[in-house]
């Protein structure tokens, strides 16, 4: 069973009993409805799936959309939509999946377990002996708990994703930190040098040095041991 957060405006129907989309209320799932406002990116935090009901306003919509994908959010989208309104869709609402209303029970679940089982796996992220469970906050070395503060799990998360490629100081101050960061690119020396700590003689290298450029992930480069 998945905790679903439905974001629709139809809330008053919510509000006399009435499930805001009934077909849900057939599901053996938790839903929570919420309108579709900043409240919904808060309520988030605690649900397996985003279900936007873009049946009467694809225009709202699609605004949430925009909403959690520039919040940086990472819980799957579930947009149910009108036939008559399929036209509208593009790759920049940034959904997972779509729904046409008049879809029967059975397939609205099969395409929710098949997201909620996808966003589980994608929240793993596994190179050179370091797994990142981003649903999860965690970072492990060889299976050991690594003990990192926020700024360090972000930027060992960020290198991890992007095994083998380089970047400069900027770019990771950008990323990581975000542009409304003031400090100085040797904050992220200080960062590099702390995680290089934590990874220990036997996984320091993973995090490598570019002479002039920046750092990079080496997931090879970790001892093996003699």
């Amino acid at each position: 069973m998945a905790l679903l957060l439905l974001v629709s405006n139809e809330l008053a129907k919510a509000a006399s009993g009435q499930q805001a989309l009934p077909v849900l209320e057939l599901l053996p799932h938790e839903v929570v409805t919420v309108p579709a406002d900043t409240q919904a990116l808060t309520e988030s935090a605690k649900a397996d799936l985003v279900v936007l009901d873009g049946r009467d306003d694809l225009a709202g919509a699609r605004m949430m959309a925009r909403l959690f994908n520039s919040s940086g959010s990472t819980i799957p989208l579930l947009l149910v939509i009108a036939e008559s309104g399929l036209a509208a869709i593009s790759a920049e609402w940034g959904l997972s999946d779509f729904v046409i209303d008049s879809a029967g029970p059975a397939e609205l679940d099969a395409r929710i377990r098949l997201l909620v089982a996808a966003a589980a796996n994608d929240s793993l992220i596994s190179a050179g002996g370091i797994t990142i469970d981003d649903a999860a906050y965690s970072a492990t070395k060889e299976g050991a708990p690594l003990d990192l503060t926020y700024t360090e799990f972000e930027l060992l998360k960020y290198l991890v994703q992007h095994p083998g490629r380089v970047f400069s100081r900027e770019h990771l101050l950008a990323d990581v930190w975000g542009y409304d960061y003031y400090g100085g690119t040797r904050t992220v020396d200080v960062h590099i040098r702390r995680l290089r700590a934590k990874l220990g003689p036997d996984h320091e290298a993973l995090i490598g040095t570019v002479r002039n450029v920046g750092y990079r992930f080496s997931p090879d480069a970790a001892r093996t041991g003699d």
